[in-house]
């Protein structure tokens, strides 16, 4: 299988991302900053990285959280995963949240989350008078048990 190519517009001095190992699904992105930050308890920001990216149609990149930041510091993303549409070329910013108890700093250059590029498929949406019926039904929240 072909890898996609994905072009990226980075401000100077705006590290690209990058796989840590062969088997990476995602690559890690660092915080562009002229200097750190202090995430407190409970706040979230939006955190540059100082990168712009096209990607080709029908893909896009998924943003998300580090195992590692979320275990040790309590830090996530919000809007997990967050989608970068191949037609958008704005900066990527990183919603982190902390859920910690703690202020945690982010160093200009820290990993803060990983980005996946995946194919995408649209659907045509069409009217109906009546769904098939399932075994689940319209049950929801919880209904296939635990």
């Amino acid at each position: 299988m072909d890898e996609p190519v994905v072009l990226i517009l980075a401000e100077e001095g705006a590290p690209f991302p990058e796989y840590k190992s062969d088997g990476a699904a995602g690559a890690d992105i660092r915080a562009f900053l002229s200097a750190p930050i202090d995430l407190e308890p409970g706040a979230r920001m939006a955190v540059p990285t100082g990168l712009r990216l096209e990607l080709p149609r029908g893909y896009e990149a998924q943003v998300r959280p580090r195992s590692g930041l979320a275990l040790e510091k309590g830090i996530t993303c919000l809007n997990s995963p967050g989608t970068i549409d191949a037609d958008y070329r704005g900066e990527l910013k990183v919603i982190l949240i902390n859920l910690g108890r703690e202020s945690v700093r982010i160093l200009p250059g820290d990993r803060i989350a990983q980005l996946v590029v995946a194919p995408v498929s649209r659907a045509r949406f069409e009217p109906a008078v009546c769904l098939a019926a399932t075994v689940r039904g319209s049950g929801g929240f919880g209904s296939t048990g635990v």
